[in-house]
């Protein structure tokens, strides 16, 4: 039987991340339990990571799971994706051995792999967390590639209990492209206007140049939520318009697609647009907006001091709801669940 995964939360009703997000919040109450009593996840990481080690392997933890962490190509081999590859070169072993071999040995696999940054027409295919879910007889759960679904719900907590509801509907929400000295990967910008247009938001995103626009799969699960679910969706380049009235501001920055792999050439257009940092004077335009962000967060750079230590930032409190939120799906995965909810 084909096991169900967590790869985007696209790939999930409205009322199973309704669910997820009931359950978080009962984890955040109470953050012991039995529901994962004997389980086990291995957690493959491809790329550096703080927040999501720490709040996977103590999520599976605190609820009675142990957690094994895995880094191929340093404390693990490296791994092939390709099929037909003459394994001659730096790789040791196939992802088809090794999904399935981590299967019979663990009851989830967490993935996280960034893209490789020379072909967006490659990286775009996901390989990585796609091949893992082809070969892999249990469940594995997206912890970052090009989208960040574990992140998008955290998010979505962390506005909720701000605005003391479940209901974001009719809210203006405001998606900024920020300058960084790097080109960035787009998966938390995707994310976030995936589950912003999935909760009824009004959203906005905000980028300088129509480069900057988010690849076209992300845009139209955008345009399609907001068919399903109303609000409503504009893209701006102006920052003051943007700004106005709006009820949330969530920053983070990105590489422009059409220069992917390529970044000499953006590098100088995107010097332009320092100002499109979030600062005080961006945030007195909103309606007493609440501001967030993945982090890490580079201070003065994507938002100044004072944006940062405002009572309206919601960044800490995001970042602990991935503990919660990663909570809940690893118990749903593991079958705790209301069958009416879960079929």
């Amino acid at each position: 039987m084909t096991p169900r995964h967590f790869l985007n939360t696209q790939d999930w009703s409205r009322s199973e991340l309704d669910a997820l997000l009931v359950q978080a919040a009962a984890f955040k109450r109470d953050k012991l339990g039995d529901q994962l009593k004997g389980k086990s996840i291995a957690l493959v990481f491809f790329n550096p990571s703080m927040r999501t080690r720490t709040s996977f392997e103590l999520g599976a933890f605190q609820l009675g799971a142990h957690a094994v962490v895995l880094q191929p190509g340093k404390d693990a081999w490296p791994i092939e994706f390709d099929l037909g590859t003459v394994m001659d070169g730096d790789t040791e072993e196939h992802i088809a051995e090794v999904a399935q071999v981590l299967g019979r040995y663990v009851d989830m696999i967490g993935v996280r792999a960034f893209p490789k940054f020379v072909d967006w027409s490659l990286d775009r295919q996901d390989r990585v967390l796609k091949s893992f879910a082809k070969y892999s007889p249990v469940p594995v759960i997206n912890m970052e590639t090009i989208t960040h679904p574990c992140q998008e719900l955290a998010h979505v907590m962390a506005l909720q209990e701000h605005f003391g509801t479940a209901d974001l509907r009719g809210k203006k929400f405001v998606l900024t492209w920020t300058y960084h000295p790097k080109p960035l990967n787009t998966a938390v910008a995707n994310s976030a206007l995936t589950i912003a247009t999935r909760m009824g938001m009004d959203v906005t995103l905000l980028c300088p140049t129509p480069d900057y626009v988010l690849d076209e799969r992300y845009m139209g699960w955008a345009a399609d939520n907001v068919a399903e679910s109303g609000g409503s969706l504009a893209v701006s380049h102006g920052i003051t318009s943007a700004y106005a009235g709006a009820d949330v501001v969530y920053a983070k920055s990105w590489g422009a697609l059409p220069y992917f792999g390529n970044w000499a050439p953006e590098k100088p257009i995107r010097d332009q647009y320092r100002h499109f940092i979030v600062d005080e004077a961006k945030m007195a335009l909103t309606n007493n907006g609440v501001f967030s962000h993945c982090l890490p967060l580079r201070r003065n750079v994507k938002a100044t001091d004072a944006v940062m230590d405002s009572p309206q930032c919601i960044a800490i409190n995001e970042a602990e709801n991935r503990l919660h939120v990663q909570k809940a799906i690893m118990s749903a995965l593991a079958g705790n669940h209301p069958t009416e909810i879960f079929p």
